[in-house]
């Protein structure tokens, strides 16, 4: 694999985990609503796993986002470690 294909995948990886914690939930809460492994999960957000058309949009699916979200760059390709915090709007929903 390429380089940029690397940087492409670590890219919508991290786009995937801004998107999945602005809904509060974890890796694990993303993969139950996906219907994956919490280690899957984890692989997508990492740029490990080559992900398919059908991939993204399944992913996108899960996320109620149109596919071109993401592939909009990440604000970040930094992991951020832990739990995504909880906010008034999320407790809301």
């Amino acid at each position: 694999m390429e380089p940029d294909d690397r940087r492409l995948l670590r890219a919508v990886g991290r786009r995937i985990a801004e998107l999945r914690a602005e809904r509060g939930w974890t890796q694990e809460a993303f993969a139950e609503h996906y219907g994956a492994s919490a280690k899957y999960a984890q692989a997508l957000e990492l740029g490990s796993e080559n992900l398919s058309l059908t991939t993204l949009a399944r992913i996108a699916r899960t996320l109620k986002v149109p596919v071109r979200e993401l592939l909009a760059p990440p604000r970040s390709l930094r992991a951020n470690p832990g739990r995504p915090r909880i906010t008034a709007a999320v407790r809301r929903k």
